[in-house]
């Protein structure tokens, strides 16, 4: 006999057998009375038994379908309290996870992750080690964090990079400035404006160099700063304008900034989560892992 059902009919039955009625189940789950018929329909057939008596006035439960519904309902209940007592052991979880991340990658989508997973796990404390690329890496090399989230590492024999997304670089303006109306912007524009830029130990910057190597680009910067929530905050003072991961901005909205997708060339990056090959993420890690690969959009444009 094939148990071809789920919790949900067992849930409809139990609703059904305890109002004795299909419209009042139906009533009580949201559900339409034909869904509800077609999952007391689909468990019978599953079970091979009849779960009810119907005529045009009433139904009742027959005698297999009572002593069903006890041993239904006991199942249902014990489900029930498994997973409050597997939230409770969440939520009485301690300890503390460290990851690694470059900035520009986490600036403004992170805490949305960090507030979902301390909403999960009150208890555990995150430390978060951030630095560029290379440091990262050499931090999820090391074992002094679990885990990184980077743009480099998937040439890495000893790490393993897992993409999570996409995204392209764009022109960092103030919403007062001449690009600001513009659709796009083009690389050859930007040099007549001033511009600022990550310095060469940047993986962002080595990303941008090479993609304007093969062309006749070349920029002069009038300020350089080590990381790119720097260049957004001095783009945001009126210094100049700046060429920065879209993920790195603020979302769109915002006051003073604005975003402009950049051509000739187009320059995208692909962000990642970094782990030491062959090492076993702690449980309280593992979730946060899995938290941020399950919300990140797979492409930001």
């Amino acid at each position: 006999m094939s148990m071809n059902f789920d919790l949900a009919d067992l849930r409809a039955f139990v609703a059904v057998a305890e109002m004795n009625s299909f419209r009042a189940a139906a009533t009580a789950l949201h559900l339409s009375q034909p869904a509800i018929s077609r999952r007391i329909e689909k468990l019978e057939a599953a079970l091979g038994i009849r779960l009810f008596e119907r005529t045009t006035r009433r139904i009742a439960l027959t005698a297999v379908g009572r002593d069903f519904s006890h041993k239904a309902r006991t199942l249902l209940d014990d489900l029930e309290n498994s997973l409050l007592s597997m939230r409770e052991v969440a939520a009485s979880q301690t300890g503390e996870v460290v990851i690694a991340c470059v900035p520009s990658a986490a600036y403004y989508f992170l805490p949305k992750v960090l507030t979902e997973y301390h909403k999960q796990y009150p208890r555990i404390r995150v430390r978060i080690i951030d630095d560029s690329a290379n440091g990262v890496l050499a931090s999820v090399t090391r074992g002094e964090a679990e885990f990184g989230i980077n743009i480099t590492g998937n040439q890495e024999p000893d790490i393993d990079f897992q993409g999570i997304l996409t995204e392209s670089f764009v022109v960092a303006c103030r919403r007062d400035h001449p690009l600001a109306s513009r659709s796009t912007v083009s690389w050859a524009e930007i040099g007549q404006y001033d511009y600022m830029t990550v310095d060469r130990s940047s993986g962002n910057r080595l990303l941008l160099d090479l993609a304007l190597a093969h062309t006749s680009v070349n920029l002069a910067w009038c300020y350089e700063a080590k990381h790119v929530s720097t260049l957004i905050g001095l783009v945001e003072a009126g210094l100049g304008i700046a060429v920065v991961p879209r993920l790195s901005m603020p979302a769109d909205g915002h006051p003073t900034l604005i975003s402009v997708p950049l051509t000739d060339p187009s320059v995208k990056r692909m962000v990642g989560l970094v782990r030491r090959r062959g090492r076993e993420l702690t449980p309280s890690a593992l979730h946060l892992y899995q938290l941020i690969e399950s919300t990140w959009p797979r492409r930001v444009k």
